[in-house]
């Protein structure tokens, strides 16, 4: 395991499909700026850039993943399938919901947010488009990055949006200039 970095980006995205086109450049990305990756520990988006970040070249920075629990009348385990097997420092909650309750007091998305120094939100359906609401709310620094517009059509619209890995990079060192 490697140290941990001082600076981590959240990547949220769909839990279902990977998006590989887009997470993969992005978790190579996050793992050449030494930064910590944090994720919501799942499938999709998740297992996909923390797979790209765990096997790129890195000196520095962990994949954290916010593990949601298996219920809310089961709140002492984790949900099944969770965490991925690429995350590296699995924090795990008492908090059930997701998805179109991603929002509520009781989901881990606050805690994603919250978390990260800056946000890359991929697509995904109302539980990553509840975290660009949260990223709005809570003013963190935010960018979409999908290789469609009409995938991330529904994020809030002062987010803004991009198809190229370079425009990412460029965001990321502008609103955190000590990962230049």
């Amino acid at each position: 395991m490697f140290p941990p970095a001082k600076v981590t980006i959240g990547v949220m995205g769909s839990g279902s499909e990977e998006f590989d086109d887009v997470a993969k450049p992005l978790g190579q990305l996050l793992a050449r700026l030494q930064v910590n990756l944090l994720t919501g520990a799942g499938g999709g988006v998740m297992t996909s850039v923390s797979r790209a970040f765990t096997e790129s070249p890195r000196v520095r920075g962990i994949s954290i993943g916010i593990v949601p629990c298996a219920g809310i009348n089961n709140r002492a385990k984790a949900k099944d399938n969770y965490p991925n097997p690429f995350v590296e420092l699995p924090i795990l909650t008492h908090l059930p919901y997701s998805g179109d309750q991603g929002q509520h007091d009781l989901s881990r998305n606050h805690i994603n947010i919250l978390s990260s120094a800056a946000v890359i939100a991929l697509p995904g359906g109302p539980g990553t488009a509840s975290e660009v609401e949260l990223a709005v709310k809570y003013r963190k620094p935010i960018m979409a990055f999908s290789p469609d517009e009409a995938l991330v059509f529904k994020f809030h619209r002062s987010v803004r949006r991009t198809r190229h890995i370079t425009e990412v990079e460029a965001f990321l060192k502008s609103v955190l200039p000590h990962i230049a």
